[in-house]
């Protein structure tokens, strides 16, 4: 708050359009992130538009306790349908609707926590989750979240969580050490397993990317394995791809990299193609079953005012209609393959010690000379200055920390990804020129 009068100056947002916003003063402003990851077709989508607004004038909100009405059901059986699937396993079957991603995964935290309770097993009650994941700021999902300038302040208000190490495959040179580096955390989550045999609930983990963690990225054998753990001892799997889901990783859902199936899929961001809060927590008909009961105290007792809004749900469903008709995440492909070629152009600049990439992710760390042992001073700001470089030059890059990185809308162009690899070449080299 103390930066936004001098040394962040809000920028007033007047319109969108494509891949670009444009500023009261007629500025205007590629935006590489997709406003915070959810703007996925692009600002201002004509079908989407459409879709809200037809929507709109027949019903624009109604109570979801007794009540139903055709978007939230036709958007759930359609999230079903293209959900992740394991061929030994019974497909997901439920979807509960929440408003934005923390709920969603507050939904299935309680969720899972109760089916144990009410299937008589209360000695699980422990989380494992990963370290430096961040699966939201509300006091459930933060207790889960292992970014210390998010949780510390609230640490006397959480629940105690287990955090097992993360997977990524930081300082990993090829394929096979990003694998090996995950095989190793995944004995080091079945030890955790052994330890607390009996007391654990669910593991909840981002599918291949922390985004939040500073972009770090891990190999699709770890999910197998955490699949594998969870089934043989007994816990859920919740996979929090309120970031990865919706074509970001490269598939629909990060889960199919590795052809697993959780028993809760956490969704949001990215599901309404950017345009309303929507979240939804997908799982089984044996969950469902759990909370099935005369009893209250055995009910799944959680709502929210706005619950499965009908405009949200619109939106969705007319996003998951480009999907279809535009074939999105083939039409991806040659724009991964674009910026992969630019990322390694950008690694090569003298002071990025890494640059990673997942599907339509890309993440370029800075570092002096380029060593990761050898990290800016914090208080250079460095990733800060970068920002505001390649902001007056029309581009939004928000880092996490020294960290930038990409996360376009699918309607960028080549042309437009040329334009962003240029600034953002520009952006570092301004911002480590004097640090």
């Amino acid at each position: 708050m103390r930066e936004h009068p001098d040394t962040l100056p809000l920028v007033p947002i007047a319109s969108g359009q494509g891949a670009w916003l444009t500023g009261l003063d007629g500025r205007r402003y590629l935006d590489a992130v997709s406003s915070w990851w959810t703007n996925i077709h692009g600002h201002a989508k004509p079908r989407i538009v459409a879709a809200i607004a037809a929507q709109a004038a027949q019903l624009e909100q109604v109570i979801l306790a007794g009540f139903s009405h055709r978007p939230a059901i036709e958007l759930a059986e359609r999230l079903l349908t293209i959900a992740p699937r394991q061929a030994d396993r019974a497909p997901l079957a439920k979807v509960f609707y929440a408003d934005n991603g923390s709920a969603g995964v507050e939904v299935a935290l309680k969720m899972a926590f109760h089916w144990f309770r009410n299937a008589g097993q209360t000695q699980r009650s422990r989380f494992v989750a990963l370290a430096n994941g961040y699966h939201g700021e509300t006091l459930g999902a933060l207790s889960v979240g292992d970014i210390p300038l998010y949780r510390r302040t609230y640490a006397p208000l959480l629940s105690e969580c287990i955090f097992a190490p993360s997977p990524d495959a930081y300082g990993c040179e090829n394929e096979a050490q990003a694998e090996q580096q995950a095989l190793a955390a995944a004995e080091q989550l079945a030890d955790i397993f052994e330890r607390h045999r009996g007391e654990i609930c669910a593991v909840i983990i981002e599918p291949l990317l922390q985004c939040a963690g500073g972009m770090r990225m891990h190999h699709p054998t770890y999910l197998r394995r955490v699949r594998e753990l969870c089934d043989t001892h007994g816990a859920f799997f919740i996979a929090d791809e309120i970031a990865t889901g919706f074509g970001r990783t490269g598939t629909m859902f990060a889960c199919e990299a590795a052809d697993v199936q959780p028993d809760f899929l956490c969704l949001s961001k990215g599901l309404t193609g950017g345009f309303l809060p929507l979240a939804a927590v997908l799982t089984t008909q044996t969950v469902y079953q759990g909370f099935l009961d005369d009893s209250r105290e055995r009910a799944f007792l959680h709502s929210h005012s706005y619950t499965g809004n009908p405009l949200a749900c619109a939106a969705a469903l007319a996003s998951l209609d480009i999907f279809a008709a535009d074939a999105v995440i083939e039409r991806n492909q040659p724009l991964m393959a674009r910026m992969a070629e630019h990322r390694q152009s950008i690694a090569r600049l003298p002071h990025v010690a890494d640059a990673r990439q997942t599907g339509m992710v890309c993440a370029f760390e800075l570092a002096r000379d380029g060593n990761k042992h050898t990290p800016f001073a914090p208080e250079l700001r460095v990733g800060l200055a970068a920002y505001k470089a390649a902001l007056a030059h029309g581009v939004i890059l928000r880092p996490l920390g020294d960290v930038l990185y990409w996360m376009p809308p699918y309607c960028i162009t080549p042309a437009e990804l040329d334009l962003l690899a240029e600034i953002t070449c520009h952006a570092i080299e301004n911002a480590t020129s004097c640090a």
